[in-house]
């Protein structure tokens, strides 16, 4: 089976603790063809779980391999909804792309965790796994993220037109394709989760759909000010970020507890926009577009503000130029999959920081 053309499925778990995303995606043409899409919501128990095991506590090791078994089942099961949306044989697919489910990220100490056991998806599959994209890069001197920037190149990159891909999951990390310059890309801080987090603790739902709780309140100065004092902010990229640097008890410990809830999630959605459109304009330039895709891109407070913000650059989804906003991670990773296979790079060393161009991965035989 020839790796450069064919069917891989991607694997995506992202640092928003919401679910597993799964694509099966035909590769030979440009852009890859889209078969089919799944999403698995996490039960909101495994996501407290999961939300537990980012710090030291009790059994951890232990927790954490049960765990991963338990996640690999929720990715058999997204392998398999794809297959069977979409008609496909499992010995027609090349390879899945698993990203696993980060719970750690600390490159400056030199390791990155995600669970997720591939050996055994590859068991229940039948089907070769390609998983642990991050280690390599980070054993280069990398930070191992964000690595969709490499994809982000592939697949929207157009020599005359200055675009700037920003995802935005949990963290939110930008693209930068500026036509004559080699591609660039970091971690700009968060994105949806501390959003999800302030509206889980205070109202139980998932999310803020479309940002109207945000919406309904009024920033706190004060406050977006202290939260837009974290170091992280005013590091050069390379550089990237996750719940070490921002969590819930972060927050809290800027909080007096006489804000109104709602003016909360409002100033946590413009620390989110107004750290974005910095980090854009001190390290990218003035883009021609503004290209959204992850959770966020659902967020219509967000895109608005962004639009605001950012007013010389064109502000649009990724569904416009042809994959769904949230698709295009787990495209990613089948891409990243396919690189691995075909003997190629899947880091991009300006936006890791690591030695050099790198191949990724550990390959797990189906």
């Amino acid at each position: 089976m020839d790796a450069a053309f064919g069917l891989y499925i991607g694997l995506m778990s992202g640092t928003s603790l919401d679910g597993v995303d799964a694509v099966l995606a035909e590769f030979g043409s440009s852009p890859p063809k889209l078969k089919a899409a799944y999403h698995i919501p996490y039960p909101r128990d495994l996501s407290q779980r999961l939300l537990s095991l980012q710090r030291t506590g009790f059994d951890e090791l232990h927790q954490s391999a049960l765990i991963s078994t338990e996640i690999t089942h929720l990715y058999h099961r997204a392998v398999e909804a794809v297959l069977d949306k979409s008609g496909v044989m499992a010995e027609s697919v090349i390879a899945v792309g698993c990203h696993g489910q980060t719970i750690r990220h600390n490159p400056h100490n030199g390791y990155t965790v995600q669970l997720g056991n591939p050996a055994l998806l590859a068991e229940l599959s039948n089907i070769r796994v390609v998983a642990d994209f991050r280690s390599r890069d980070v054993a280069a001197g990398g930070q191992g993220a964000p690595l969709v920037p490499a994809f982000h190149e592939a697949a929207f990159r157009l020599p005359e037109v200055h675009r700037i891909i920003l995802n935005v999951g949990g963290i939110a990390n930008v693209t930068n394709l500026k036509p004559g310059t080699l591609t660039e890309g970091f971690d700009t801080g968060p994105g949806n989760m501390l959003l999800d987090a302030w509206i889980q603790k205070q109202t139980g739902k998932a999310f803020d759909e479309g940002g109207n709780w945000a919406s309904s309140g009024n920033f706190i100065p004060d406050l977006l000010e202290a939260l837009s004092s974290h170091p992280f902010f005013s590091l050069m990229p390379p550089k990237s970020c996750g719940r070490e640097q921002f969590n819930i008890d972060w927050l809290e410990g800027y909080l007096l507890g006489s804000e109104l809830a709602q003016d909360i999630q409002a100033t946590l959605l413009e620390l989110s926009v107004r750290t974005i459109a910095s980090a854009i304009e001190s390290w990218c330039g003035n883009p021609d577009e503004l290209v959204i895709c992850g959770g966020g891109a659902h967020n219509t407070a967000l895109l608005k503000r962004l639009s605001a913000l950012l007013p010389q650059a064109r502000v649009t989804k990724s569904d416009a130029l042809g994959i769904r906003s949230d698709r295009v991670e787990a495209l990613a990773f089948a891409w990243l999959a396919r690189q691995t296979l075909l003997g190629l790079p899947g880091n991009v060393p300006r936006v890791t920081g690591a030695k050099g161009e790198r191949i990724l991965g550990a390959i797990y035989p189906g």
